[in-house]
C-alpha cells in the first residue's frame, strides 16, 4: 500500500514537471523506478533497464496530453517543433538499440554524465539564464542535433526536453515556449523507444507484470497519476516570470541529478 502510494505521488509529481518544464516524466520517473525496482530486488541487473523503458511508456500519454493542452492554449509554435521533430524520431531509433549494447551500471553513468553537462552547460554558458535575441535553427543544427537529440534522449529514457529546452532557449524564445514545444518533440522519442524496449526486453524479462522492460504496474498507476498531476498544474499552479522559469528549471535537474546518485 506505501508503495503504491509513492508511485502515485511521484506520477503526480511527474505531471507536474511536464507542464512547467516539458521533461514528460523521465527525469522524475527514471530516478524514482531505478531506486524502486533496485530496493525490491526484482529483475536483479535490470534496473536501469527497467526504468528507462517505463519512463519511456510513460511520456507517451504525459507528453501527448500535454501537447494537446498546451495547443488549446496556444503555446505552441511550428517552428519550434517542425522539422525538427523528424530528425529526433530518427534518432530515436538508434539510441533504443544502442542501449540494449550497453550493461545497467554504464547507462547510470551516462544518465548521471548527462546531466552534470546539462547543468554545468546552462549556468556557464551564456544564453539560458538570460534569453538572447530570436533566431532560427541552422541546418546544421537540425541535421546534426536533432539526431543527437533522440539517441540520447531514448538511450537514458529522459524524451530529450533537458536538451531541446535550452537549444531553443538559446535561439531567443520564452521559457513557455520551450517547455511547451518539449512536449511534441519527445513524443517520437516515447513511441519508438518504448516499441524498441518492449521488442528488446520480450526475452529477457519474466513476470505478468512486464511488456518487454517495461513494468505495466508501474506505468499504469504512473499515468494515472500524472494526468491528474497535468490537470492540477494548468489549473492551480500560478504563472512565474520568464527569468524566474529559467532559474527553476536548471534548480530541478540538479534535484534529480542528486536524486540518482544519491
Amino acid at each position: 500500500m506505501i508503495e503504491m502510494l509513492i508511485v502515485l505521488g511521484a506520477g503526480f509529481l511527474t505531471g507536474i514537471t511536464t507542464i512547467l518544464f516539458g521533461f514528460g516524466g523521465g527525469f522524475v520517473v527514471v530516478p524514482f523506478v531505478y531506486h524502486l525496482i533496485s530496493a525490491s530486488g526484482e529483475q536483479p541487473g535490470q534496473a536501469m533497464h527497467i526504468a528507462v523503458a517505463t519512463s519511456t511508456a510513460v511520456m507517451i500519454l504525459n507528453a501527448g496530453y500535454a501537447t494537446l493542452t498546451n495547443w488549446r492554449s496556444g503555446n505552441l509554435l511550428r517552428e519550434t517543433i517542425v522539422p525538427l521533430i523528424f530528425f529526433i524520431g530518427i534518432g530515436a531509433a538508434l539510441g533504443a538499440f544502442a542501449s540494449s549494447l550497453l550493461a545497467d551500471g554504464v547507462i547510470r553513468v551516462l544518465f548521471v554524465a548527462y546531466m552534470a553537462v546539462t547543468i554545468a552547460d546552462c549556468l556557464f554558458r551564456r544564453g539560458f539564464l538570460t534569453k538572447p535575441a530570436r533566431a532560427e535553427l541552422s541546418p546544421a543544427t537540425l541535421w546534426g542535433g536533432g539526431p543527437l537529440i533522440g539517441g540520447i534522449a531514448t538511450l537514458l529514457g529522459v524524451g530529450g526536453s533537458v536538451m531541446t529546452v535550452p537549444l531553443l532557449r538559446r535561439h531567443g524564445y520564452d521559457m513557455k515556449y520551450c517547455v511547451s514545444a518539449a512536449n511534441p518533440l519527445s513524443i517520437p522519442v516515447a513511441v519508438i523507444g518504448a516499441l524498441m524496449y518492449i521488442v528488446l526486453g520480450w526475452r529477457e524479462m519474466s513476470g505478468p507484470q512486464y511488456l518487454g522492460y517495461v513494468n505495466l504496474n508501474i506505468l499504469g498507476l504512473l499515468v494515472v497519476a500524472g494526468i491528474a498531476g497535468i490537470v492540477f498544474a494548468r489549473r492551480c499552479l500560478p504563472k512565474v516570470s520568464d527569468a524566474l522559469h529559467a532559474k527553476i528549471y536548471v534548480l530541478l535537474l540538479i534535484a534529480v541529478l542528486i536524486a540518482i546518485c544519491l
